[in-house]
């Protein structure tokens, strides 16, 4: 057999699917289409001389999206409303 399934300590994250992922060493030279890679069930990584890089590469794409956060209106407890002379309270202008 050819190619070996490689355990980490901490897991590796799941695809955009939601599909575990594992860390495959196919143990053919890279001519012969060897190396390291990462696979689930619906995507896998391009293979790579260096671990890190096939890891690397695993967590860019399946890094979960970014949400884009509301800026929250800024409260502001400094200000002084001051009434102007001449305008009652029911009066428009």
């Amino acid at each position: 057999m050819t190619q070996r399934h490689i355990s980490h300590p901490e897991p590796l994250p799941d695809c955009a699917a939601g599909h575990s992922a594992r860390h495959i060493h196919d143990l053919r030279g890279l001519a012969a289409g060897g190396g390291h890679f990462v696979e689930c069930r619906c995507r896998h990584t391009r293979k790579h001389a260096e671990p890190d890089a096939a890891i690397a590469e695993w967590k860019r794409v399946n890094r979960p999206a970014r949400v884009r956060r509301t800026p929250e209106p800024a409260i502001v407890d400094n200000v002084v409303q001051m009434r102007l002379p001449g305008l009652a309270a029911g009066n428009a202008a």
